[in-house]
């Protein structure tokens, strides 16, 4: 028989968790939420709602990102956030066995609350002494500890912490062997869960630890089915360690029945589970089961495997009962093939881990029972005698007929009490009905009544009735014939104000090279005739220098003649660009590949033309990304208007902008999948975009660069392509004006469904 229970170590855990529910829905959840946090708190805060979930499924995960967030609490002096993430790195250090951590998070907390004088924080701290020494076997410090932080929650009517406490005290008591106390505190605590609203995390870890006591005192019936209650919940809130703990202890209820095949099936469940979640305490006492199991299944040698690797397990959590019962197991497996003096040690190595705690089970008696018969057949009958009788003592204190009456009475008082309060509000509801049925009866009469003059008095105003809804519906039809021509009307204005702004952007945009053109064609044909004035004149008096230079004056004339006439050409095309209806067909495109090739087309242009500027090129490249359906050579389009737009603003975009000139230009490019969309995000160290233009970028014609530099029409035709794929498409800035070098720069995202 072997009925020790590791759970001592989980509940515990509840003591930082206020709502928990591998990649977990939730923590995905989390993880979208703070990397859209709009400050630094918030952000803290997400973080450590997502400890809640991680705890329960991996603890070194759990313990890294504390420490990680930890530092940026304490960089912006955020007390509360600091606080919650010490608690969380001492609980789950704990778990882990690390005592030494977790004494030093303890210490500054303590450090941290003194000065406040809220007790309210003391009834936290006192809460985690309480779990240090539970954690630790010291279970009479614990209830100190404990009793203390319950006074505390009482005085300020915090239920969810009274019913956690009453909980953890009651596995105190378990752990004693007091099996009535320990229901006691576990009824009061499932009681008060009961009553509050989203309370099935705390039933789960409080049925969990309430079938552990009905195990112990005996009653199988009532352990086995509130171990599968405790596991029905615990999937419905996905809370791996309650499912794990309880697996762990329905392979020793199983073993208690010689059912050996499934205790050592549920043992290695648990295991496997227990490795999953990062916790090697729970995992190498599982394996101890498991090893046991094989023993009774007359498999030695394989038992005698699993508890070497549970002896390593359990040194690694430094948990003393985990210790004791993997050397145990041990113990039992060389036993069984009558290898009595190599037991030995095992057995001893056992108990010298329990001799600083106040831990008093039936598991206890049974080893000491075991160790006895290994002495007695190796020839040492006073030890075999002395440890006989300790246990004799210990079973029969565990056993004593007076500890099972009463914590049999109290299930039975308990179970009777609830049957008598679910039969009470059943009959309370029967009454309630036949009450609700004799007050519906007399006011339907009433209403009876009433209908019926209203039916008389309706029928002498039917004709009346009738006549006046005939004349408002002929005047509502009128109204709604008006309503729909001023609606066309108002259409149609709004669509010839529509065109005539576009019209009147278009005009503006072209006048202006032709202005230019037609400015130098004048001039031009003033300097020719210039020329020809020249050539009438002699020989002698004619001035060839004077011609040369109209001449030279010309051919620049020319020059910026064909210069405007390509802007103008390039407006048009725009123009036609947008006039487009996107014809392309959609297919399936590898994203990042796509960006590669048009951040290293775009880069190679630049460059062509831009020698001497060096720009640093950063990519990350989320490789999790599905292929997505577009029209491949649009959105490549898109992609080659921002990237020119970011080369050009850390190129040229520097010069006379008073952005540090020391600063290396830098482009960065990156995409990242978010399971139902898709960002690529193109982002420079340029010097930004001033607020007061910054809804205007996405307009037609509106450019930021010098005149003949840019049409304007980039942004805008991106934005269209964009949004005709069911996209979005942002964009966040900094200006430089005022900032220090580094600090300014702007980041377009376009996003995409997938």
């Amino acid at each position: 028989m072997n009925k020790i229970s590791s759970l001592i170590i989980f509940v515990l855990v509840f003591l930082c968790i206020e709502s928990s529910s591998a990649q977990n829905p939730k923590i995905a959840q989390y993880d979208s939420l703070i990397a859209i946090a709009p400050t630094d708190t918030g952000r803290i805060n997400l973080i450590l709602k997502k400890l809640d979930v991680l705890s329960t499924i991996n603890l070194d995960s759990a313990i890294n990102l504390a420490l990680t967030t930890l530092g940026d609490a304490q960089r912006i002096s955020f007390y509360r956030g600091e606080m919650d993430l010490r608690t969380s790195l001492f609980t789950n250090y704990s778990f882990k066995g690390n005592f030494k951590s977790a004494a030093e998070q303890l210490g500054e907390l303590e450090n941290t609350i003194k000065p406040s004088k809220d007790s309210i924080e003391f009834a936290v701290l006192y809460s985690n002494k309480g779990m240090f020494y539970g954690m630790q076997s010291k279970y009479d410090s614990s209830i100190f500890f404990y009793e203390k932080a319950l006074r505390i929650n009482e005085q300020v009517g915090n239920k969810n912490r009274i019913a956690l406490i009453n909980s953890n005290i009651a596995i105190a008591y378990q752990q004693q062997s007091n099996f009535p106390m320990a229901l006691q505190y576990q009824q009061k605590s499932l009681q008060t869960y009961e009553e509050l609203e989203d309370s099935e995390i705390g039933q789960a870890y409080t049925l969990v630890n309430m079938a552990i006591t009905h195990f112990m005192t005996g009653d199988h019936i009532r352990a086995e089915s509130t171990f599968l209650r405790s596991i029905e919940l615990a999937k419905k809130v996905q809370l791996q360690n309650v499912e794990l703990y309880a697996y762990s202890n329905l392979a020793g209820l199983y073993a208690d029945e010689n059912k050996w095949q499934s205790s050592y099936e549920y043992a290695m469940k648990a295991a496997e589970l227990g490795g999953n979640m990062g916790d090697q305490g729970i995992e190498g006492a599982s394996l101890s089961k498991a090893s046991q199991a094989l023993v009774n299944l007359n498999q030695p040698e394989k038992a005698i495997a699993l508890s070497k690797e549970a002896i390593t397990l359990a040194e690694l959590s430094t948990l003393p009962m985990n210790i004791n019962q993997a050397y145990s197991s041990m113990g039992y497996a060389l036993m069984a093939q009558k290898r009595w003096k190599e037991a030995i040690p095992y057995y001893e190595k056992g108990f010298e881990n329990l001799q600083n705690s106040d831990i008093y089970t039936a598991h206890i008696g049974m080893v000491t029972k075991q160790l006895s018969e290994c002495y007695e057949n190796t020839g040492n009958y006073a030890k075999a005698l002395e440890l006989f009788k300790q246990s004799k003592s210990i079973d029969d204190s565990v056993r004593q007929k007076e500890n099972i009456r009463k914590a049999t009475e109290l299930t039975m008082n308990y179970e009777f009490e609830k049957k008598m309060t679910t039969a009470q509000a059943i009959q309370e509801a029967k009454d309630e009905i036949m009450y609700t049925r004799q007050v519906a009866l007399i006011i339907g009469l009433i209403l009876s009544l009433i209908l019926i003059l209203g039916a008389l008095a309706a029928y002498f105003g039917k004709k009346k009735a009738n006549v006046l809804l005939s004349n408002q519906k002929q005047e509502i039809e009128q109204t709604l014939r008006k309503l729909k021509n001023t609606q066309a009307q108002l259409i149609q204005s709004e669509k010839m104000a529509s065109l005539g702004e576009l019209t009147s952007g278009i005009a503006h945009e072209i006048q202006n090279p032709l202005n230019f053109m037609n400015n130098f064609s004048e001039v031009s044909a003033e300097m020719v005739e210039e020329i020809e004035e020249e050539r009438v004149k002699s020989q002698d008096t004619r001035d060839e220098t004077l011609v040369s230079e109209i001449l030279g004056d010309i051919k620049q004339n020319l020059k910026k003649i064909n210069h405007h006439g390509k802007r103008a050409d390039a407006i048009v095309k725009g123009m036609l660009e947008h006039s487009k209806t996107g014809s392309g067909e959609k297919e399936l495109t590898d994203l990042n590949a796509l960006v590669k090739e048009y951040l290293k087309i775009t880069y190679q242009g630049f460059k062509v033309k831009n020698k001497d500027v060096d720009i640093k090129l950063i990519s990350d490249y989320d490789l999790s990304l599905p292929k997505v359906e577009i029209v491949r050579p649009e959105i490549g389009k898109v992609l080659l208007n921002i990237l020119n737009n970011a080369f050009y603003a850390v190129g040229n975009g520097h010069v006379g902008t008073g952005h540090a000139m020391s600063l290396q230009p830098t482009v960065t490019v990156s995409t990242k999948n978010h399971g139902d969309k898709i960002e690529i995000s193109i982002s420079d160290n340029g010097p930004g975009i001033p607020d007061a233009i910054k809804d205007k970028i996405f307009q037609p014609f509106f450019t930021t660069k010098p005149s003949g530099q840019g049409t304007g029409l980039g942004l805008s035709l991106s934005y269209d392509i964009v949004k005709a794929h069911g996209g979005e498409i942002s964009v966040e800035s900094r200006d430089g004006e005022g900032l220090t070098a580094g600090e300014a720069g702007t980041e377009i995202t376009i996003t995409l469904k997938i």
